[in-house]
């Protein structure tokens, strides 16, 4: 796994190294879904770009396409050896992934060490066992707003702790709502883990260390 902070972060080749001989790369942009449309495309496509300029070629995997039929999501996923997770409202990404199939498949993809898991943000965020303490950065409601039903507070569980990207990093708007974040689990008891912008968490096998 390659959990930045922000966009891509400081260690870039540390990705291309993980991507290995499958550098097809899904780009899952779904934690957008509550943004405008233009807003959303350009997002997207700057992530393409910056995915592209280090030699992986990458295509937005829309999982809104297998609301109706989540059966699919299971063969188009196996086809990429890298799946990058942007950044964007973490409860409308979760409502993505649980309606498309995608949450248990990216959950066994794992497991099989098939695939890499990678992104920023709420990429990252969404693998924790639980997204509480994350109303205070994004809004629960853009759930019911965007897809008329309501949100899931359970993560993904792949780790055992929670992440906090944009910690401590001014430049960034959400950086002082994210302290509050990672307060209120201090306070809590709640595991997790603090990532600075440019900060990325690598999972390779059995290790794991922050780069950047």
């Amino acid at each position: 796994m390659y959990l930045s902070s922000f966009r891509v972060g400081n260690c870039p080749e540390r990705l291309v190294a993980l991507a290995g001989g499958n550098e097809r790369v899904a780009v899952i942009a779904n934690a957008l879904d509550a943004a405008p449309a233009i807003d959303r495309k350009e997002r997207v496509e700057r992530d393409l770009f910056l995915l592209a300029a280090l030699g992986l070629p990458a295509e937005e995997l829309d999982l809104r396409r297998y609301f109706v039929d989540p059966g699919r999501i299971a063969s188009d996923l196996s086809r990429y050896g890298v799946l990058w997770v942007r950044g964007g409202n973490v409860f409308v990404l979760r409502h993505a992934l649980a309606r498309s199939g995608a949450d248990l498949e990216v959950r066994r993809l794992l497991a099989d060490d098939a695939v890499v898991y990678a992104g920023y943000s709420a990429g990252p965020c969404v693998l924790a066992p639980s997204l509480r303490g994350l109303e205070l950065v994004d809004q629960p409601d853009a759930v019911p707003r965007t897809y008329g039903e309501e949100p899931i507070w359970d993560g993904l569980g792949v780790l055992d702790f929670a992440i906090v990207p944009h910690y401590e990093s001014p430049e960034h708007p959400e950086s002082g709502a994210m302290s509050l974040v990672a307060d209120q689990y201090q306070v809590t008891g709640v595991p997790y883990q603090t990532l600075r912008d440019g900060e990325v968490l690598v999972f390779d096998g059995e290790r794991s260390e922050i780069c950047g």
